[in-house]
């Protein structure tokens, strides 16, 4: 029960643990090691060290290694995906699902790790440039310090590690409180493959100790964060010089114009709003749908989402369980009986049922009420009528966050209106915005963060641009 961190491929124990109990049955399933300000520095002071071992690794060598990571969860799927039910209540079935996603994530950055190339630069396309012969090349950065969140414990580590590795740098990775225990698991997996010591490494403990150490010290080139916009800018105020990457979160919107197939929508909206207890960054959490279609869409998506099963995470027919924990439920408790203070209504859910929050929809929420305005990470979605689809876009606009956002429409002309206004990383044509596979490009604007994952872009987020100039 009592576990260690790992280290220059060593398991480590600490002078102080804390008890992580499962966020559906309450029982203490392990004890996890708190490092103290002096083990993180170590931790880093060993990644500092290998990262000259690492950044002479080759192409070649460096997608091995992930190919390795890929195989090694392919045969190990079952037991990775049953952690995280374990320790995050994720239902086994969207589990499983992210373990697929973790095995593509891996593999894409295998493949990347051959393509890392620069570019050839046009010398003579200057004055001063006749015989001259410019190109540059992708460097590692040195040492990345990885902070993920509990949602995705898998996949979003996939999304730091995998670039990393693919780039030559090395890793210290501070997985979230509640779900380290797929980050050790990933720990055990990596220890099997040619990864030079040193170059990945788990340290569990506190956001305080272990983030604010690798944020603040002079051997971390990079912070790869993913989290709350608060502790996002915190971050980025602390860390000087060092390159920063943010993914923040968002209130999802998406549009449903007229003249949609409601029935081809509707299972769509309930994933997209359900799906790990709405704890996804984008998460389908505004929905604006025209006037002459949400009578209907609102009948049919409240019973589509009677049929969720509610469980326990470890069945495979659980389509919704227990939230991370008690204390956010209670939250998105308070956060609804705020809007129907204001005057919305809900049409299902909204209550806590034997330690589940239920899937929760409202009707005519407010703009300004805080479902409207800042992320609920919560199974709870808003349905608002609107007159046109440049009100839509208003509405969604009106957010301080940017991640994603959808539209359901048969006209072309509309489509490429809202991707042009609407003010996000990425919109999804004829999609929910909780759409993402895992080679795409994927980032916000406004509080939403900063930076690019998806793999080929977070390996040139993770690299140094070098410039050579030959005089012949």
């Amino acid at each position: 029960m009592e576990k260690g961190y790992y280290v220059n491929g060593e398991w480590k124990k600490s002078v102080q643990y804390a008890e992580l109990a499962s966020p559906h049955t309450k029982e203490i399933i392990a004890k996890i090691p708190q490092a103290t300000r002096v083990e993180v520095e170590e931790a880093i002071n060993i990644a500092y060290e290998a990262r000259v071992e690492m950044a002479k690794l080759t192409a070649y060598e460096r997608a091995a290694i992930l190919e390795d990571i890929t195989r090694l969860f392919i045969e190990n799927r079952e037991e990775a995906a049953e952690i995280i039910a374990i320790e995050a209540a994720k239902p086994l079935k969207f589990a499983l699902g992210e373990i697929d996603r973790t095995i593509e994530t891996y593999k894409f950055a295998a493949e990347e790790a051959k393509r890392l190339t620069g570019e050839m630069i046009p010398m003579d396309a200057a004055k001063n440039g006749v015989n001259r012969l410019g190109y540059t090349i992708e460097q590692p950065i040195g040492v990345v310090g990885a902070i993920t969140p509990f949602n995705f414990p898998q996949n979003l580590v996939a999304h730091k590690v995998g670039p990393a590795i693919a780039a030559g740098n090395t890793i210290v990775l501070k997985p979230a409180s509640q779900t380290p225990l797929s980050a050790l698991f990933l720990a055990k997996l990596i220890d099997q493959t040619a990864l030079p010591k040193g170059a990945f490494n788990v340290v569990t403990g506190g956001g305080k100790t272990v983030g604010d150490a690798l944020v603040e010290s002079d051997k971390v080139s990079m912070i790869t964060f993913t989290g709350s916009p608060a502790v996002g800018i915190g971050i980025r105020n602390k860390a000087g010089l060092k390159k920063v990457a943010l993914e923040l979160g968002s209130n999802a919107g998406l549009i449903i114009d007229k003249n949609v197939n409601i029935d081809e929508i509707v299972s769509k909206c309930v994933s997209g709003a359900f799906s790990n207890q709405g704890q996804v960054c984008i998460s389908l959490q505004r929905i604006y749908v025209m006037d002459e279609l949400a009578e209907e869409f609102l009948s049919k998506f409240v019973e589509k989402t009677k049929e969720l099963v509610i469980g326990n995470p470890l069945d495979l027919t659980t389509d919704v369980s227990a939230m991370i924990h008690e204390k956010e439920q209670q939250r998105a408790t308070d956060w609804v009986n705020e809007a129907v203070e204001a005057g919305a209504s809900v049409l299902i859910g909204g209550k806590v049922e034997n330690d589940v929050f239920m899937p929760t929809i409202l009707g005519n929420v407010a703009e300004d009420a805080k479902l409207s305005c800042q992320e609920v990470f919560a199974p709870v979605v808003i349905v608002n009528k609107i007159s046109s689809v440049e009100e839509g876009i208003q509405a969604i606009n009106n957010s301080n966050y940017g991640l994603q956002a959808g539209i359901f429409t048969s006209d072309i002309k509309t489509a490429f209106k809202a991707s042009k206004e609407l003010e996000v990383g990425g919109v999804m044509i004829n999609d929910i915005p909780t759409y993402r596979i895992d080679q795409m490009p994927y980032g916000g604007v406004k509080e939403s963060g900063t930076g690019k994952e998806g793999l080929k872009y977070a390996i040139h987020e993770m690299t140094e641009t070098k410039l050579v100039v030959w005089n012949q």
